[in-house]
């Protein structure tokens, strides 16, 4: 699959701050970006039991509602000392509303419950390229770290207050965008969708 300038991708999230991200990433393509949301597409249940399963439903599902090509990004963070955990359910531990200051919360809660002395994480990424036609193409990335609380700086999204990667000082809240931009899971995962898709 090919992506040229001027061609609608539809951003298969209703996440704001992902959806920033993407465009950010997404800019200097030249690429029509449309959000899910600001299509009024639904937002389809998350049955997958890995990132890239799940990644790849929701392209497929914005593709085929939308009739263009969507990208969709599954994301999350997973915690070495609650045995992978929130894992594919980040997004869901922050509940409804969205609230990951309760997210980070029940992650140091549960650490302190378990006296975990291993803090390291990883925050990991999959996206998929959905053509309408039902091609799907799947890009994984990571980036390791460890976790300080309480939470630091208002930059980012998400988990991004409580995540220093590997050798850093500061946490992804606090790290200017452009440098997370330069070295997140998502911007190792897009390095490897934009050499197959864009170039």
């Amino acid at each position: 699959m090919r992506l040229k300038r001027g061609d609608t991708l539809v951003v298969a999230s209703h996440n704001l701050g992902k959806l920033r991200e993407i465009r950010a990433l997404l800019e200097p393509f030249g690429l029509d970006i449309r959000g899910a949301g600001e299509l009024g597409l639904p937002e389809p249940e998350e049955t997958g039991a890995t990132f890239i399963a799940n990644a790849e439903l929701k392209a497929r599902a914005a593709a085929i509602a939308s009739g263009f090509h969507a990208l969709s990004d599954d994301s999350g963070l997973a915690v070495a000392g609650l045995d992978g955990a929130p894992g594919i359910y980040s997004a869901r531990w922050a509940g409804p509303e969205k609230d990951f200051a309760l997210a980070m919360a029940r992650i140091e809660k549960e650490l302190r419950e378990k006296q975990a002395r291993d803090f390291s994480a990883k925050f990991v990424c999959a996206l998929s390229l959905a053509a309408p036609g039902g091609a799907v193409q799947s890009f994984a990335g990571e980036v390791h770290g460890h976790l300080v609380f309480p939470p630091r700086g208002a930059n980012g999204f998400g988990y991004d207050p409580i995540f220093i990667a590997d050798g850093m000082n500061e946490t992804f809240g606090e790290i200017a965008p452009a440098a997370k931009h330069a070295m997140s899971h998502r911007a190792k995962a897009f390095a490897l969708f934009r050499k197959a898709v864009l170039e």
